[in-house]
């Protein structure tokens, strides 16, 4: 037999959420408000410029990058994803009677065959050399 649940009661519950969430939107709206009746407003030339790290912008806003630079953060993408599939692996592995953990051994070598065989590849080319 389910217990009565009265209506009123639980819809109530719903209703202080509602109110809370309310409470927050008006809050924040307050924030903005204040923040924006408060603040200056002024712009003048320094304000308008080009800020770049402390150094007054001079000549074009265009420059070339080099491809090594690609190449670079490509690498750490993928040892990065190397890494997030070693610690899975291991903890798999790691397990007592573990079925799959045969094929799992032979993907994950399969896997730091490719990445051993890239790196002096990279490297003979030249793309770990940062200039």
């Amino acid at each position: 037999m389910q217990p009565v649940i009265d209506d009123a009661i639980y819809f109530q519950q719903y209703g202080t959420v509602v109110a809370l969430i309310a409470a927050g939107v008006l809050l924040v709206g307050a924030a903005f408000l204040i923040n924006r009746l408060v603040s200056p407003n002024r712009k003048y030339g320094y304000k308008l410029s080009t800020y770049e790290c402390g150094i007054d912008p001079v000549g074009q806003g265009w420059s070339q990058t080099h491809i090594r630079y690609y190449m670079f953060a490509f690498m750490f993408v993928v040892f990065d994803v190397e890494t997030l599939f070693i610690f899975p692996w291991a903890t798999v592995l790691g397990r007592e009677g573990n079925a799959e953990a045969t094929f799992m051994l032979g993907v994950m070598l399969v896997f730091l065959f490719f990445v051993t065989i890239t790196l002096p590849y990279e490297y003979k080319k030249g793309v770990l050399k940062w200039v």
